[in-house]
């Protein structure tokens, strides 16, 4: 009997001690990938800082670089995405920027992002040789990336929500634009939920930029030298 209570007893113990050292791995883990994750988002946001403007008062910039967000079923922008046409639509009439370049996926014939926001502006008065499209920005850093080696913008005005923007701007930044931004706060009151989810979601992005920096990676879809973004300018 006392063999086997022995026997039990040590068993018991070594368990114990697993328990012990799994726990410890695991409070480590968090303690470096929550290291990690802030020191992530330390260097993405402070590549954006002293570049965020609100709407009166950021510099001109020849072009205001639109990032694109969900479009509904029926082809209309979603409200997060309507908020950042209707902000470009007012520096492009306030005379902050001469041409808008709208970037979003494309990906198949069934959903157009590009397609809506440029239907979206030039249904509000935006002339539609001065909205230019990128059909292949997938994610926030291959429209930045693509921004400057397909299109070749130098400088730019970012429009997104004010959650999203130093990350964009950091990203183009960093990606060799001389790039400002504007974010809209018009969404936050009228979809508070959507919000705060996304804006928790910025911390993982964040994390997804560096690696995206770090990588030097290039965006998903590259290809030869587009002239519209000249072209809009050029024809004032």
């Amino acid at each position: 009997m006392r063999g086997r209570i022995g026997a039990a007893g040590r068993w018991y113990g070594k368990r114990r001690l697993l328990v012990r050292w799994a726990l410890a791995v695991l409070v480590v883990g968090a303690v470096l990938v929550g290291g990690a994750t802030a020191a992530s988002v330390a260097w993405i946001r402070g590549g954006a800082e002293g570049h965020l403007y609100d709407e009166s008062g950021v510099p001109d910039a020849p072009v205001a670089l639109v990032l694109g967000t969900k479009v509904d079923a029926n082809g209309s922008p979603s409200p997060f995405l309507a908020a950042r046409l209707d902000l470009a639509r007012r520096l492009f009439e306030a005379g902050k920027v001469r041409a808008v370049l709208v970037s979003g996926d494309n990906m198949n014939a069934d959903y157009n992002e590009p397609g809506a926001m440029r239907r979206w502006l030039v249904d509000r008065g935006v002339p539609a040789r001065k909205v230019v499209l990128d059909r292949a920005g997938f994610d926030t850093y291959d429209s930045c990336a693509r921004a400057k080696r397909i299109f070749g913008v130098e400088r730019a005005t970012v429009v997104t929500q004010s959650f999203h923007l130093p990350r964009a701007v950091a990203l183009c930044r960093r990606l060799g634009i001389d790039a400002n931004g504007v974010g809209d706060e018009t969404a936050r009151g009228q979809h508070a939920g959507r919000w705060r989810v996304s804006s928790t979601r910025e911390y993982g992005a964040c994390v997804k930029a560096a690696l995206d920096l770090l990588s030097g990676r290039d965006p998903d879809r590259l290809g030869p030298r587009d002239p519209g973004v000249d072209d809009a300018l050029r024809d004032d």
